[in-house]
């Protein structure tokens, strides 16, 4: 039998020098026909780019310059032009002024690509282009693969996610992917004019004033920002919403939790759902009412598809990652992150390019895998320095950029965060500052702290 030591001699330990980076996949045929053609045919070139043809596919730096010079010129070709001879004149005016560094063929070279065009043929040709452009770039991002990992910096975290974000870009879309008449869109428009959404369409936030307002809820790639002062509560908030869609309507919920403990916040969600005080909970002297309560719950909120992460460090590429799996093996819905300014953040000149990112790359998650992502934010101390305290949409800390992105911004306030003796002690404000092609409003809350929850005032009767 074969040992360990005998499976990896010591000459197998030892460093071993990069391997050569494979040969670049590629069909210089497929090019030379493609490029003929569009001299013999000049409007193929706006047919192929309105395809999403990328002319950067080409490998040839000869054939891709004669296709540019056709691009350049289609507007300017005449009838029966011989257009090999007006291609060589502009090659050769572009290698005159240095903007070809390369020497251009010559008229003779162009005369026999311009024989081997077939006509009718050219998307067919375009396509095998652009297999091997994208067969190319997986080789590129494999080899890419093969130095992070076995590099002595590997990182399982950031490395695995950067090279999965990279592998979402191996294959362009086209620039006019979603492009489409108004005539096609307009009948969509009439149908959601007469059919209320459904849970299919909409994620309930847990509380009938906020869906009313929301047309039903959170809409797939809708960026929300949740905004508050500390110990207002935002985090017993933003595990309401996910208590409301992933226990009450079993839709697949993540929760980012960069602050809170997954216990405690396990804790906070039996405290909740089961309505034992969560200083009982904390404190482990529930009483028997407590646990029966408990063991009622208890079968759903197991039940339900929520995953909750604690890890202390957050970044973009690792949340993408963690998303896209959990998107094409639960098919996830809606994600949480408590919250933005404890998020890993690039490299950027200052903090507020940095927060920016963060915000802009937020709102492309949520619309490039058409989920509701739901970020919590801490407001700067305006609405301590103001009479009246309560919080307004300028209050976002570190970046305006945060206001921009979002589709939603919701604020919370607790006058008796401020005043103990307020006459609307127990009351809590949603104050709905910013939505997107909707009406703005302030929703009133019951705030039952020794719960953990917020509830409707309906309820509280």
């Amino acid at each position: 039998m074969t040992t360990d030591t005998e499976m990896w001699a010591p000459d197998d330990l030892a460093p071993a020098a990069a391997p050569a980076m494979p040969e670049r996949p590629r069909d210089v045929e497929a090019e030379r026909v493609l490029v003929a053609t569009a001299m013999q045919q000049p409007n193929v070139v706006d047919e192929l780019g309105a395809e999403g043809f990328d002319p950067a596919d080409i490998t040839t730096d000869a054939y891709r310059w004669v296709w540019w010079a056709v691009e350049e010129l289609q507007t300017q070709f005449k009838a029966g032009e011989l257009r090999h001879l007006a291609v060589h004149r502009l090659l050769e005016t572009w290698h005159a002024d240095g903007r070809m560094a390369t020497r251009p063929p010559t008229a003779e070279q162009l005369l026999d690509l311009y024989g081997q065009a077939h006509p009718g043929a050219a998307s067919w040709y375009a396509r095998r282009v652009t297999k091997k452009a994208v067969a190319a770039r997986v080789v590129a991002l494999g080899y890419d693969a093969i130095l992070k990992g076995a590099s002595p910096a590997f990182d399982e975290d950031q490395d695995v996610a950067a090279i999965q974000a990279d592998l979402d870009g191996v294959v362009r879309a086209p620039d006019d992917a979603d492009m489409a008449p108004i005539g096609d869109l307009l009948l969509d428009s009439i149908e959601r004019a007469t059919t209320p959404p459904t849970n299919e369409q909409r994620i309930p936030t847990g509380f009938m004033d906020l869906d009313s307002l929301l047309s039903g809820g959170w809409a797939p790639g809708q960026l929300v920002v949740i905004g508050a002062r500390p110990a207002m509560g935002k985090s017993t908030l933003a595990a309401d919403f996910a208590r409301g869609a992933a226990i009450r309507y079993k839709i697949p919920t993540l929760f980012e939790s960069l602050e809170m403990g997954k216990d405690e916040l396990s804790d906070r969600i039996l405290s909740a759902e089961a309505r034992i005080a969560l200083h009982h909970l904390k404190n482990g002297i529930c009483t028997d009412d407590d646990m029966q309560r408990a063991a009622r719950r208890t079968p759903d909120i197991a039940a339900a598809p929520l995953w909750i992460n604690d890890g202390a460090l957050l970044s973009l590429p690792v949340l993408r990652g963690r998303i896209r799996n959990l998107v094409r093996t639960h098919g996830l819905r809606l994600v949480i992150v408590d919250y933005l300014q404890l998020m890993q953040a690039p490299k950027a000149e200052n903090r507020q390019q940095a927060v920016a990112e963060i915000s802009r790359n937020l709102k492309l998650i949520a619309k490039d895998f058409g989920i509701t992502v739901i970020v919590l934010c801490q407001l700067n101390r305006g609405p301590e320095q103001r009479q009246e305290k309560k919080p307004m949409v300028s209050d976002l800390r570190e970046s305006g950029a945060i206001e921009q992105d979002a589709d939603i911004v919701i604020l919370l306030h607790r006058e008796d965060a401020y005043d103990r003796e307020s006459p609307r002690a127990g009351e809590a404000d949603l104050i709905v500052g910013k939505h997107r092609g909707g009406p703005t409003a302030t929703i009133t809350t019951a705030f039952q702290g020794h719960y953990s929850r917020f509830i409707d005032m309906a309820q509280t009767s």
